[in-house]
């Protein structure tokens, strides 16, 4: 994670946008207010999109070799083709999902002054309140977030982990140890997709950085005037999304240019694919542009789990993925380094991944 920043970052006052809908305001401040441009539409082309892949993980792991290659070859496209889908039978108990959200939606409902002994430092990503503000003019998310280190240890910050709700960290690292071993699964069955030995991947990741934040977006008013999140692609190889129960949809992607929301399917954890697979493949498969809208009377909750190599390990396109007809296009860097990059910008698309691309 981001250490804190040398000189102080000068954000300005930033509104909790739980408290804000508590007292109703009859405009929205104009720092959640976007420009016409980046501003969500309500037409045709953001219905909800059903043709988004879902992998069913049993077949991939404990089925006929028919069934698993089947399976590998809808996996590959989903990758290539969405960089998103949506995983069932994963593996993971019911109950550790329902767990989880239920220890995140209480940290959010408790006091401010409470969830605030955990304050975010400008310039880093653990802790609560809103991430990837660098200037008192910058356009704020319709959101609150909640953000922990989970692994290698050194990156936790013991002072953010909170003593309420009950079990919150106990739940925390059940749920965690979890999805870790969901992403040493896909890695491995994506390194399949590849033509790889199934381990490739995960032997190059050396001692994998691994870091769960909780997003809680109130309704908002005029949700066609502010975003949820900004749009961006994740830092990460693999980011694991699980939408909580009745919630609002508020999950969109850029597919073919165009924003289209995606409707969760029941118990399933969606994955997309990060930057960092990305530049291993040599763009063969590519992080995909995502964000996140509001509900002017649902509220909605969603937990995200990034998964990325050590911060000491240098990365660059596979050598097996780069050929007279494919040629490198990403130079090779320190893991550690791009991880400084990206949480030291603001979101903005796929801007970041600009750092690691070969002119």
């Amino acid at each position: 994670m981001a250490p804190v920043p040398v000189s102080p970052i000068k954000v300005g006052h930033i509104d909790d946008v739980q408290e804000l809908r508590k007292a109703k305001p009859t405009t929205i401040p104009h720092r959640f207010v976007r420009d016409t441009s980046e501003r969500p539409t309500t037409d045709m082309a953001l219905s909800l999109v059903s043709s988004i892949p879902i992998i069913d993980f049993s077949r991939l792991v404990g089925s006929s070799k028919a069934a698993c290659q089947n399976e590998i070859s809808q996996l590959a496209k989903a990758c290539e083709e969405w960089g998103f889908f949506q995983v069932i039978n994963h593996g993971i108990d019911l109950k550790v999902l329902e767990s989880i959200e239920k220890v995140a939606k209480e940290f959010f409902m408790l006091p401010l002054e409470e969830k605030q002994r955990y304050p975010m430092v400008p310039g880093t990503v653990q802790g609560y309140g809103q991430a990837f503000v660098f200037s008192e003019d910058q356009k704020l998310d319709w959101c609150n977030m909640f953000a922990l280190g989970i692994a290698p240890h050194y990156i936790r910050n013991p002072e953010l982990w909170p003593k309420e709700p009950f079990k919150f960290s106990e739940t925390v690292e059940i749920y965690s140890r979890e999805v870790r071993k969901l992403c040493q699964n896909l890695l491995k069955c994506i390194a399949m997709t590849l033509d790889l030995k199934s381990t490739t991947l995960e032997e190059m990741f050396g001692e994998a950085v691994q870091a769960i934040r909780m997003n809680y977006y109130p309704p908002c008013s005029r949700p066609d005037l502010v975003l949820g999140l900004s749009p961006h692609s994740d830092g990460s190889a693999l980011t694991v999304l699980q939408q909580g129960k009745g919630s609002s949809v508020g999950l969109q992607i850029l597919k073919d240019n165009k924003w289209v929301g995606v409707q969760p399917f029941p118990n399933a954890l969606v994955i997309n694919i990060g930057d960092t697979l990305e530049v291993l493949t040599n763009g063969k498969y590519k992080s995909v542009e995502h964000r996140a809208v509001t509900h002017e009377e649902l509220d909605r909750l969603s937990i995200v789990t990034f998964y990325a190599p050590s911060y000491e390990v240098e990365l660059g396109p596979l050598a097996v993925l780069v050929d007279e007809n494919n040629p490198c296009k990403y130079r090779r860097y320190n893991h550690g380094e791009y991880s400084k990059h990206y949480v030291s910008n603001k979101l903005q698309g796929k801007k970041t991944l600009e750092f690691a691309k070969i002119r």
